[in-house]
């Protein structure tokens, strides 16, 4: 249900919220007001939590829900799933001038060779894509981007999708991720990875 005037998607069984966000301000404060008007209570009776990599987490009676936010330039996106453990990115679309340089760097051997044989508009458009994907299911891991960009593969459909095709055993298996990525706003690509807890 979105109980806001922000645009709000749903992917069954996530619901995403993208609110105005003042920049260099942390987005837990909003993010939490989101939560707990969802749930039906205050945002300082809301049983929040952060593990020891600063992942948050829904505890107690809450614990079957999962949560994440990002934020990037004037936006924050806020997700919550039931029976559903998440990670969300957001990422303003804007020209990298190293972009080449981190995709050759960092990105798994098969996304190199796809993305730098593309011409610029088209590495550009999928980079950001692979970005926010990578980006979204390593917070729903609990590592990061510390944990290597490299260790998980996506590749585009013939349709024009992105899917998972390769993931690091740590990762689990790659069959049991869902990915959804979308056009946030004109500027604003986002994406949401989630498995079943």
């Amino acid at each position: 249900m979105n109980r806001g005037p922000w645009p709000s998607w749903r992917f069954e069984p996530v619901q995403v919220w993208m609110l105005p966000h003042t920049p260099g301000t942390r987005g837990e404060p909003q993010a939490r007001e989101v939560l707990a008007a969802e749930l039906g209570m205050t945002p300082q009776a809301l049983p929040l939590t952060r593990d020891e990599r600063g992942r948050p987490w829904l505890i107690g009676a809450l614990d079957h829900y999962g949560t994440g936010w990002s934020h990037s330039g004037g936006h924050l996106l806020v997700a919550l799933g039931k029976g559903a453990r998440l990670g969300v990115d957001l990422e303003q679309q804007r020209p990298r001038r190293q972009m080449r340089e981190v995709i050759g760097r960092f990105f798994h051997p098969d996304e190199i060779v796809w993305l730098l044989g593309l011409d610029d508009a088209d590495c550009e458009h999928w980079f950001f894509r692979v970005w926010c994907a990578k980006e979204a299911l390593l917070k729903a891991h609990g590592h990061g981007i510390s944990f290597g960009l490299h260790k998980l593969q996506f590749a585009p459909t013939a349709a024009g999708a992105l899917v998972l095709a390769w993931c690091d055993p740590g990762l689990g298996q790659a069959r049991h991720w869902h990915l959804h990525e979308w056009q946030a706003t004109a500027d604003f690509r986002a994406a949401l990875a989630w498995y079943p807890l």
